[in-house]
């Protein structure tokens, strides 16, 4: 969970970086071969978590604080789901870094689309 996260844990020291919705592990069978193995994971729920500000300010300072290769976004197709790419966009702004991003839909069925 993001906000148990430390900005300056090693593990996110030139790290290629997912940051995923809570739900998507569930929904996508082959999460951690497809997406995860070899970097490092952020999760929260855009929905069911209230933390939003928090949850860009500490996303901004894992920005700041390392050099961060790479975002891989994941999230479901559901509309409020849709906020993950938002935080992320929003903390990557505030970090003023340039950071490439992937960003992957996963169906309620768990298929990419």
């Amino acid at each position: 969970q993001l906000h148990l996260l430390n900005p300056m844990a090693p593990y996110f020291k030139d790290a290629d970086l997912v940051v995923a919705a809570d739900c998507v592990p569930f929904a996508f069978a082959n999460f951690h071969q497809r997406f995860l193995k070899g970097k490092a994971l952020i999760i929260f729920c855009p929905k069911l978590d209230q933390a939003h500000e928090l949850y860009v300010e500490k996303m901004a300072a894992i920005f700041q604080h390392n050099d961060i290769k790479s975002i891989t976004i994941l999230h479901m197709e559901v509309p409020c789901c849709f906020g993950t790419g938002k935080l992320v966009e929003g903390a990557l702004k505030r970090s003023g870094k340039n950071i490439v991003i992937r960003d992957y839909t996963i169906s309620l069925d768990g298929r990419i689309i």
